[in-house]
């Protein structure tokens, strides 16, 4: 088959590399694409948030599958224009999108699905919001209701940054989601669906934080691995019947059947599994290391959800051993970062077994060299037979690497390794 993906990131990048080892996908194109895209695959010059500007594309290459990324597109419609003209889309319609365009209403859904999560108000009036922090307490969650590219969420025990938060955000004409805070570790579970059946992923966890130990101000990822060992038995099989499998079911029955990828952000509390957010897309950059452990063929998977054939008998095959994934990031990420720094070192990479770098923020100069061209540039994916192997080797790959002024943790994945990350205690098993 032939393929097109849309959009120019990370996780675009990782998809695109994980379709390319599926011997039924015969070419893959991408639009827009980013430098390290363009070394893979061709690349179109084409505004992934123009649904006719898409869809011409898909028609003049005659494309078998069209594959939405990010969330910008998805709230736009691309996939429901690309779906009228009879084109195979895997990304959810305009509609059911919502689950992540709109804070509020996933939690909509989730009230009608009964699917546990967080106390949560929603409001764009500042005396409900004070109400709110002061009914919730500290730590404050306060997010912005709409789409902010996972850097529109304030976690604070601070009062009044809280407050101010919620004021920007009610300020720039939108709304706010005041959330009580949930204790315990988070989970990235990524599910495929076709609208009907559900088929999870492995369970990712990412580092939300700008700086080591989870300091600093929230980004769009900084890290991730998997898998999580640390996780209670049947955790997946929980929230397939739990979360994934009644929210699917609330969408379709609306009449807005989610077709794509549903990115469960969980969190597993006292009160076990609760849901902190959905996504209608893979995350970035979880992503990178869940489709490095996929050995079963990706694209066959995706063209199955789009046509509405999924079968939830399908095991899916997955390497032994671990992947972590570094993300290096430019001066000043996650504020306003630097753009057009040379890199270089990325043709040392494939000295370190099993390393591979996915390009995000990433663009050609007119000499044809890489520069950083967006706030989280990179990402350096590895694997290993155990996470102790894979951090080792992502890491010195990104020690490799140069980028003025770049950034990167250096605890991703650690407490795991070490077999330091641990669970809330149950109220059943405290008595």
């Amino acid at each position: 088959m032939k393929v097109l993906v849309v959009g120019p990131g990370g996780r675009e990048h990782a998809i695109i590399k994980s379709l390319l080892r599926d011997p039924k996908v015969s070419e893959v194109h991408s639009a827009p694409g980013n430098a390290g895209i363009a070394r893979d695959v061709p690349v179109h010059a084409v505004n992934a948030q123009d649904p006719r500007a898409v869809t011409e594309l898909a028609r003049e290459l005659r494309a078998d599958l069209v594959v939405v990324g990010p969330e910008a597109p998805l709230v736009a419609g691309v996939g429901d224009a690309l779906r009228g003209a009879g084109f195979a889309v895997f990304g959810p319609s305009k509609d059911a999108a919502r689950i992540e365009g709109s804070k509020a209403f996933a939690k909509e859904i989730m009230a009608a699905a009964h699917v546990p999560t967080a106390r949560a108000v929603a409001t764009s009036d500042m005396a409900e919001v004070r109400e709110a922090l002061a009914e919730f307490g500290a730590p404050h969650v306060v997010k912005d209701d709409g789409l902010a590219a996972g850097k529109g969420v304030v976690v604070t025990s601070d009062t009044d940054r809280a407050e101010a938060h919620a004021r920007e955000c009610i300020e720039a004409g939108g709304a706010v989601v005041i959330e009580e805070f949930l204790d315990g570790p988070e989970v990235s579970l990524f599910v495929i669906t076709d609208g009907e059946r559900v088929v999870p992923l492995l369970p990712a966890q990412d580092f939300k934080r700008v700086r080591d130990n989870d300091q600093g101000p929230n980004t769009g990822g900084m890290g991730a691995y998997t898998p999580l060992d640390w996780l209670p038995e049947g955790f997946t099989d929980e929230v397939v019947e739990r979360v994934a499998r009644p929210v699917v079911a609330e969408l379709r029955r609306r009449g807005t059947p989610f077709v794509g990828v549903l990115y469960c952000g969980l969190a597993v509390t006292r009160r076990g599994i609760q849901v902190i957010e959905f996504n209608a897309r893979f995350g970035d950059p979880e992503t990178q290391s869940v489709l490095t452990m996929l050995e079963s063929p990706l694209g066959e998977l995706m063209l199955d959800a789009a046509a509405g054939r999924l079968s939830e008998d399908r095991a899916l095959q997955w390497k032994p051993g671990a992947s972590v994934t570094v993300v290096l990031a430019a001066q000043n990420y996650p504020g306003a970062p630097r753009k057009g720094d040379p890199i270089s070192g990325l043709d040392r990479i494939d000295s370190v077994a099993e390393t591979h770098v996915i390009h995000a923020g990433t663009a050609a100069d007119t000499a044809g060299d890489i520069v950083s061209a967006g706030g989280r540039v990179l990402a350096v994916v590895s694997h290993g037979s155990d996470l102790q192997e894979a951090r080792e080797r992502g890491y010195r790959g990104m020690e490799l690497i140069s980028l003025p002024g770049g950034h990167y943790r250096g605890d991703i994945a650690l407490a795991a390794a070490e077999g330091r990350v641990t669970l809330p205690t149950t109220a059943e098993e405290q008595a």
